[in-house]
């Protein structure tokens, strides 16, 4: 059996509440900067949740035409941004003579929640006829990656997936064994999300699974922290040119890292709870670490989902806990939440993190978890509290984990490590 073929991340495009673009939101990281603050997108009269982590001084005409901006959802704009960054930083030409071998895998957990509200309200006050044309296309999830496949003429797979807060992870997954089994030579692949809208955050207040730190924003996300008291929502986008080693190679390609292995796993236990000692999570992360042919002894920086939910982070270190043994429990291992600072970006926020965990491959430094002051008695791991952490870091797992019980995990390999 011919071996797969190696896949290497040549370009990144990031987009949050801290920043918008790689760098900027890398600095803002080390920093232990805070995307949070109150939520400026709508009449907040009558809203138990007020803080949202939103992008900030973002203008989609730098991406799109007026016209054709007022087509799209906001997570279309986010995902533009996004393709455009990691299209330059990659480098990557598509041209009629590749254009058959390079595609598209960019999902999103909610799609366009925010025309899907406008729209209905519209049709409530005026009628049927008041309901945009452009209102369907404006919305469904897979447009993120039809735009950005007809923006730069990318004629290959063109996917998008919708697997709750692991739907990044996943795509990534998916589009590195695209790559692998000789489908394409090079995937844009990632996550968007634009669900900062009364209805969205109405309902995940309903569940109770935000925090109603109101009086505090920036503190408000604080993951593996005893007074957490749920997670805070982001916005935003995150996008990897992936290509195919040699296909890289041939073009000169600027190689920021590798991946190299993918984990997929099901709780098969509860709509929104995790499987008891985190055992989803678990086989998830396994799965991946097999795939990459290492053992877990050799991971050096582990990027957690722990979104500041109660029982979340303490599941999700107990399996951490369970899998890296001895080395999680001498904190030799590190383990940081930057959704402390990003927010929660749900169905983009594997893409984010997929990103930040390349940059922390590439700079050999670890972002922290902020807002960490009194650990849980349950988390008993290193989660670089409050300041960044240089650090050898030759191997690093992203985790995504999403409503439904769906697991993903990434591996990443430093460019140059052996």
């Amino acid at each position: 059996m011919q071996e797969p073929r190696r896949v290497v991340v040549t370009g990144l495009g990031l987009l949050c509440g801290v920043g918008n673009n790689a760098s900027e939101i890398w600095e803002g990281l080390l920093a232990g900067k805070s995307g949070m603050a109150e939520i400026t997108a709508y009449d907040l009269t009558g809203h138990s949740v007020r803080v949202a982590a939103e992008v900030k001084n973002f203008d989609a005409l730098n991406f799109v035409e007026k016209k054709e901006s007022r087509k799209m959802g906001r997570f279309i704009h986010f995902a533009l941004a996004a393709a455009d960054e990691a299209m330059k930083h990659s480098g990557l030409k598509i041209t009629p003579e590749n254009a058959d071998n390079i595609g598209v895998h960019i999902g999103s957990g909610i799609g366009g929640f925010d025309i899907i509200e406008r729209e209905h309200t519209n049709m409530m006050n005026g009628g049927p006829r008041k309901i945009s044309p452009f209102f369907i296309p404006a919305t469904i999830i897979n447009l993120a990656a039809g735009h950005v496949s007809i923006r730069y003429g990318a004629k290959g797979p063109n996917e998008a997936t919708a697997t709750a807060c692991t739907t990044s992870a996943h795509a990534i997954g998916d589009a590195f064994r695209i790559i692998q089994r000789g489908d394409a030579d090079a995937m844009l692949a990632g996550g968007t999300e634009a669900a900062i809208s009364p209805l969205a955050v109405g309902g995940f207040a309903a569940m109770k699974a935000l925090s109603t730190r109101n009086d505090d924003p920036t503190h408000a996300s604080r993951p593996f922290d005893k007074d957490r008291d749920g997670f805070v929502i982001g916005e935003g986008a995150g996008i990897l040119v992936l290509e195919e080693l040699e296909f890289a190679k041939a073009r000169g390609a600027n190689i920021l890292a590798e991946i190299i292995g993918y984990g997929m796993s099901a709780d098969a236990f509860h709509m929104t709870g995790m499987a008891p000692e985190g055992e989803g999570c678990l086989r998830s992360m396994k799965h991946a670490l097999r795939v990459a042919g290492i053992a877990p002894d050799q991971i050096d920086y582990v990027n957690a989902h722990a979104t500041s939910t109660p029982l979340g982070d303490v599941l999700e270190s107990t399996a951490i806990e369970n899998l890296f043994g001895e080395r999680a429990k001498n904190h030799t291992l590190l383990v940081s939440s930057t959704k402390s600072m990003t927010g929660h970006l749900l169905g983009g926020a594997g893409g984010l993190e997929a990103g930040i965990t390349v940059l922390a491959l590439q700079n050999q430094i670890v972002p922290p978890t902020m807002n960490l002051e009194n650990v849980d008695p349950g988390c008993r791991l290193n989660y670089v509290p409050n300041k960044s952490q240089a650090a050898k870091v030759d191997y690093a797992l992203s985790n995504s984990f999403g409503f439904g019980g769906t697991n993903g995990s990434l591996v990443f390999k430093r460019w140059g490590a052996e």
